[in-house]
């Protein structure tokens, strides 16, 4: 690992002749030893380097820029990781703001080491990797040089517009929903991540909108019973709404389509309900496979009678690539106790539940239904801690310490994977089907599949 000295470099000095830089992130000893000429004085707390000779080291230059999406509130990278990265051997610049929604001040991320940089146009242009978070508006990329790479959840199967743009700048784009599931990846894996702060956090929105307290209490007045709440679908999401409705006092029922998943529920104190729909399994990456219409079916009518008897259900089912199974019937909904509350976590991308809307809590039948689409944000600080060290995990995987910088090893399996767009083309062969592309050679929107 590179140490860390006392010279430091960082934003243009306006006005200074020669042009300066001033102190705000680290030089590694190797690249501070190779600093032609040098100075002892660069030596001091505070000095002044030229701009010049910080050129010279070619430093690969890692930005973050400000997330515009509405509602999303997280940072692509943090201070803490801005740290990390400096310690690597990167240059790291970060848009003006950044850290704003988190309550994290510019000044918090220049004690890491990073450069603030206000004009966001220069910040893309400079860049040698951008990291954001959520997918970018197509038209925020064209200052960015072509060969740049860019890594953050690109949502390829909704975004055709921005992968064209990807194909046509050339930029060689990482997609973080594209992380293997593997043991070795864990450590890179951002859906995961995010995912476990969205269970969290469902379990929140549903006891701010239930008119029942969760845990059991015994008063002189008397005692209220728990109350109960089911969770479907034990992926990263459900397990973590299983534990936090647990941790609330909450009674707790689960149901996966994945039999194997029952001792992982029963290990959080919750029970776990077998619903015969036939034949069920998981992929090869511990997705649940896809239900046929008939099972959907049977499903719901042995699942109605479970929600019949919940206060609150959180449905958590997902498909990569493909709307989200419809789970929840308008008629289980109206089978519902009134003052009974539905979490969809899937609303944004079709909905489990008949009724759901995008970003709004809406009342059917006398049951509230939340269908925020972005619940890690709501636990924003937390979320972007999480992600940053997702994004700084899969750099470092990348980091080649001779060169002192990203090498995209197509061979390599989580790099193979994740490396979306590389060179105009189009790598993924799933998402190559899904929009049309003719083959990864050619790369052309709008050709047969």
């Amino acid at each position: 690992m590179a140490v860390r000295t006392t010279a430091r470099i960082a934003a243009f000095i306006p006005g200074a002749s020669p042009p300066l830089v001033r102190t705000a992130r680290c030089f590694t000893s190797d690249q501070y030893s190779r600093l032609e000429p040098r100075s002892a004085a660069w030596d001091a707390p505070g000095s002044f380097v030229p701009k010049a000779v910080c050129d010279d080291l070619d430093i690969m230059i890692i930005a973050a820029v400000k997330e515009t999406a509405a509602g999303e509130r997280r940072a692509a990278l943090t201070p803490s990781v801005v740290e990390r990265l400096v310690r690597l051997g990167a240059e790291v610049q970060v848009q003006a703001g950044l850290g704003a929604p988190l309550a994290i001040a510019d000044a918090r991320y220049e004690e890491a080491g990073a450069t603030v940089v206000a004009d966001e146009a220069a910040l893309l242009r400079a860049a040698d990797l951008v990291a954001m978070v959520a997918p970018p508006d197509p038209a925020r990329l064209r200052p960015i040089e072509p060969g740049t790479a860019i890594v953050g959840f690109l949502d390829p199967f909704r975004e055709p517009k921005l992968v064209e743009a990807l194909m046509k700048q050339q930029l060689a784009a990482l997609c973080m929903e594209l992380i293997p599931r593997s043991t070795y990846a864990q450590k890179m894996d951002a859906l995961s991540s995010q995912a476990s702060l969205a269970g969290y956090a469902a379990v929140l929105e549903a006891a701010a909108h239930s008119p029942k307290a969760l845990p059991m209490m015994t008063t002189p007045a008397g005692t209220i019973a728990p109350a109960r709440v089911f969770v479907i679908g034990v992926g990263v999401a459900g397990l973590q709404a299983i534990a936090t409705a647990k941790r609330l006092g909450a009674r707790v029922e689960a149901y996966d389509t994945r039999p194997v998943v029952a001792e992982q529920v029963q290990s959080l104190g919750a029970k776990f309900v077998v619903l015969d729909v036939g034949e069920t399994g998981q992929t090869d990456q511990g997705y649940a496979k896809e239900l046929t219409e008939e099972q959907l079916e049977m499903q719901r009518k042995q699942m109605a009678a479970v929600c019949a008897r919940s206060d609150i259900v959180i449905t958590t089912a997902q498909l990569f690539g493909r709307p989200a199974p419809r789970i929840v019937s308008d008629a289980m909904v109206a089978g519902m106790k009134p003052g009974s509350v539905i979490v969809d976590l899937a609303a944004g991308t079709g909905g489990n539940v008949e009724g759901s809307e995008p970003d709004r809590v809406v009342e059917k039948h006398g049951v509230t239904i939340v269908g925020h689409t972005n619940l890690p944000s709501h636990v924003a600080l937390d979320a972007s801690q999480m992600y940053a060290s997702n994004v700084f995990n899969l750099i470092q995987h990348a980091w080649n310490a001779e060169e002192e910088r990203m090498v995209l090893d197509t061979d390599d399996d989580v790099i193979g994977s994740a490396l979306l767009v590389q060179g105009g083309r189009v790598r993924d062969e799933r998402v190559r089907s899904a929009l049309g592309l003719k083959d990864a050679a050619t790369a052309e929107p709008g050709g047969a599949a």
